[in-house]
């Protein structure tokens, strides 16, 4: 499986796997990312986050591969500035939203479109998000946002406030849509079928990428399907349970000491063998 190093391909999850409980990058971290790709290894990342709030990761780590965005509801290449892949939320989504901020009080919200972020819902919990992810977004009611391209829409909330609004959600139906946990104070709105996994099998399909092995690392419970569709599924010793028990691959160490350095030295053992 590794033995052509220039044929892997590690996907690594953003917040709480590659970046530390600051919303940092460690030096080891980066110094093993540094030697994976000297050695001919590519390495990309897979996040919830947009375009435009990705972008100091990106240049910080100089990718030069595309990158899954939006929780899987697109595929971004930054090198030729222009999406590879998109799937949108259908026209009904807007409805929806408003349907659950009318069924759940508290609850704030934005919808990501591939031009930015649009906060409809600026509650504390919501503030506490648009600041940790350092965006800044457009202030509007859910109305006012326009149509087409809405690729997610994210609830903020208290975190014991997750479950029923999981349950609201089963308990709708919403055609065309499809709900998951992304934070502990975050639920979010993707169109049906969308994952980091089904991004991942789409991913497979770009130019270049045949016959590539795929190394994938996640700890929440939006990165499962995306550990199962790569070739060998990994999280940090931090991940949730869920993440734990669908992984290869559970990591000795945290997102905060050290998790993608000790991956990539794995990887490069295989290789060596």
């Amino acid at each position: 499986m590794f033995e052509d190093i220039t044929k892997v391909v590690l996907v690594t999850d953003l917040d709480g796997t590659l970046l530390t409980s600051e919303k940092k990058i460690t030096e080891a971290d980066f110094q093993a990312i540094r030697r994976f790709r000297d050695l001919g290894g590519r390495f990309t990342v897979a996040t919830g986050r947009t375009v435009q709030t990705f972008e100091q990761y990106r240049a910080m780590l100089d990718i030069n591969m595309p990158v899954i965005m939006y929780n899987g509801a697109g595929i971004y290449d930054y090198e030729k500035k222009r999406f590879m892949y998109t799937r949108p939320l259908p026209n009904e989504a807007k409805s929806y939203a408003e349907d659950v901020l009318g069924s759940m009080e508290g609850l704030g919200g934005e919808v990501l479109r591939t031009d930015g972020t649009y906060v409809f819902r600026n509650t504390d919990y919501q503030k506490l998000h648009v600041k940790l992810c350092n965006i800044v977004p457009n202030y509007c009611e859910l109305s006012e946002i326009p149509d087409g391209d809405w690729l997610k829409v994210l609830f903020a909330m208290a975190p014991e406030d997750v479950p029923y609004l999981e349950m609201l959600a089963r308990n709708k139906h919403y055609s065309g849509v499809g709900f998951v946990r992304t934070a502990d104070i975050l639920y979010e709105m993707l169109p049906e079928g969308v994952s980091k996994g089904a991004a991942l099998a789409k991913y497979r399909e770009l130019e270049g990428m045949e016959d590539c092995t795929f190394v994938a690392v996640g700890d929440f419970d939006n990165d499962i399907e995306m550990l199962t569709e790569a070739d060998l599924g990994a999280c940090p010793s931090n991940a949730e349970d869920s993440v734990k028990s669908k992984a290869d691959l559970v990591l000795d160490n945290s997102n905060d000491t050290g998790a993608i350095e000790e991956l990539i030295g794995r990887i490069i053992e295989k290789n060596k063998d």
